[in-house]
């Protein structure tokens, strides 16, 4: 079956640039104009909905969380798209779509518990992984989404440490 992009948008549409450009560079991509989802979504309804569906994402510079629907989910993150300096996209698709998909991205997003000592900032370092966004908890931990090439090593640093993995949502 031939895959179809559906962007979410929750944001207004009119007379929003970001969202005119997100739309061309989608067609550029995919080839057809994407099906247009706003409001409140749930993002693995719906590619339950339309597995063969690629599901865009957009990620805000003010964007905080959105990352947490796809722990544990069957959905992953497959690619990211710049759309400017305030708006990317981020490529999701079912793990059954995305599993026949290179795994050739080095670009791993990481998912961790952790709690805010200075012994774990210490040892992990930007060769390891950086913060791509963090959530604090009502617990005092902070869950924290990652970039890295290394998910071993990003491991490693997290249990040497005292801390938790969740899990990977996808690569790009």
């Amino acid at each position: 079956m031939k895959q179809f992009p559906i962007l979410f948008w929750p944001r207004k549409t009119s007379a929003d640039p970001d969202y005119q450009l997100a739309r061309k560079v989608i067609n550029n991509s995919a080839g057809v104009m994407p099906d247009v989802v706003t409001g409140d979504t749930d993002l693995i309804g719906i590619l339950e909905k339309n597995p063969s569906a690629t599901l865009y994402y957009p990620v805000f510079c003010e964007s905080t969380g959105w990352w947490g629907e796809l722990l544990g989910g069957n959905a992953v993150v497959t690619d990211k798209l710049i759309i400017s300096p305030e708006c990317q996209l981020m490529v999701i698709e079912s793990e059954k779509s995305a599993s026949k998909l290179s795994k050739s991205g080095k670009n791993q997003l990481l998912a961790a518990e952790i709690y805010p000592a200075s012994g774990f900032f210490k040892k992990m370092n930007s060769g390891i992984a950086t913060v791509a966004d963090m959530l604090a908890t009502d617990a005092g931990t902070i869950l924290a989404l990652f970039t890295g090439k290394n998910q071993t090593q990003f491991i490693n640093v997290l249990e040497a440490t005292g801390n938790s993995y969740l899990g990977c949502i996808g690569r790009y």
